[in-house]
């Protein structure tokens, strides 16, 4: 089955019109319209979107007519799909490491005009392509803090004392000097932004030079069942009263790269029921696929409800271990999940929120793979 642009009122109208037999993800454009505006609105600076949280181009095509005119890409080909499917975005070319020739070409064909380095060999890596005058160029700064469920400086970032002689050297070289971190993804406590805001505080206040972008990263949360946090409210307040003594130029700005945050609550995904034991359910997709992420520290489920022939089941719940349809005995979702008690072989799933590191990261192992995606356009 190949659903390619279809669109239906609601979930229980899919069914009716597909019964699939494969799982299909549903994108909710109001939900990623909403998503899109409390970011936009609620954030302190500039917003960027991660684009490795979810890629797909119709996510990209909604978030960008919501109001998402910043990209922040990890690739060449992120740039280049931002750029087919966003018409005027402005891509950020934001990881230390890039493929042989990547940069020019963002840089040639692409008009991307922010780079980023963690050491100061990246500087001549990075001149070698491009014409550093009219470029930004951010340094990185490692930056973690124990509410992260997962942390991202062991692999990028200079040490906080390396960064002032970093961003000198920077400008010594002909580009505009900027600063970026990223305290880790999952980030639970406003308190992370608050830590890393003020080491880069102290980094600038050594420097050299004066900075117009600082860049406070990613890692901003979505509550899961078993697993909340606090609201978005609380991180943008938290990053503007930081932020607010940071020694920026007259024009400075703060940056964010949310991912999980606006990519997580437009998705759901469908899911058939294929075999019951006891309390044991196998489903037609699971940690290799849609699921993968719950491989990682952080939550365990998403919230769920079940299907027969296209209408909601209610009635007693009761907790049920989920398994996906490979051969491998790893492909087993660590949460228990509630559902309904009757349920049965044929029945369907929709797990919400379920938009953020899914259809980015699945993969086709023992053939289990689908490329169903609808829309639901209440």
């Amino acid at each position: 089955m190949s659903t390619g642009s279809l669109t239906f009122p609601d979930v229980p109208a899919m069914l009716r019109s597909l019964r699939p037999s494969r799982p299909v993800y549903c994108i909710h454009p109001g939900r990623y319209a909403e998503a899109a505006r409390e970011f936009l609105t609620g954030f302190p600076g500039r917003v960027l979107y991660a684009v490795k949280a979810n890629d797909d181009p119709r996510v990209l095509a909604i978030l960008h007519g919501a109001g998402v005119t910043h990209f922040d890409c990890a690739s060449l080909p992120e740039i280049e799909r931002v750029h087919e499917h966003c018409p005027g975005a402005k891509a950020y070319f934001m990881i230390p490491a890039r493929l042989r020739g990547a940069a020019a070409a963002a840089r040639t064909r692409f008009g991307v005009r922010h780079f980023m380095i963690d050491h100061a060999s990246g500087i001549a890596s990075l001149a070698s392509e491009i014409e550093l005058a009219g470029t930004v160029v951010f340094a990185r700064m490692a930056a973690t803090h124990p509410s992260a469920m997962q942390e991202l400086s062991s692999k990028f970032g200079a040490p906080p004392d390396e960064v002032p002689a970093l961003l000198e050297a920077i400008a010594a070289a002909g580009a505009e000097p900027a600063l970026a971190f990223n305290v880790g993804t999952g980030v639970t406590s406003p308190e992370a932004y608050v830590h890393a805001i003020g080491l880069a505080r102290r980094v600038l206040e050594r420097a050299g030079v004066r900075v117009r972008l600082v860049d406070v990263g990613g890692g901003f949360p979505k509550s899961y069942p078993g697993f909340p946090v606090p609201p978005l409210a609380e991180y943008f307040a938290a990053i503007r009263e930081a932020a607010a003594h940071l020694p920026l130029a007259d024009d400075g700005e703060i940056m964010g790269e949310p991912g999980r945050a606006l990519a997580a609550p437009g998705l759901s995904a469908v899911c058939e029921v294929l075999l019951r034991k006891e309390d044991r359910l196998y489903l037609n997709d699971g940690m290799y696929g849609i699921f993968w992420e719950l491989r990682f520290r952080g939550h365990e489920r998403y919230p769920a409800r079940a299907f027969r022939e296209a209408r909601e089941l209610t009635g007693e719940t009761r907790p049920f271990r989920l398994f996906g349809p490979t051969c491998d005995a790893t492909d087993v979702l660590p949460g228990l999940v509630d559902l309904p008690a009757d349920i049965r072989p044929g029945d369907y799933i929709e797990f919400s929120d379920i938009g953020a590191y899914s259809l980015a990261g699945r993969t086709a192992f023992n053939g289990h793979y689908s490329d169903d995606v609808v829309i639901i356009t209440p």
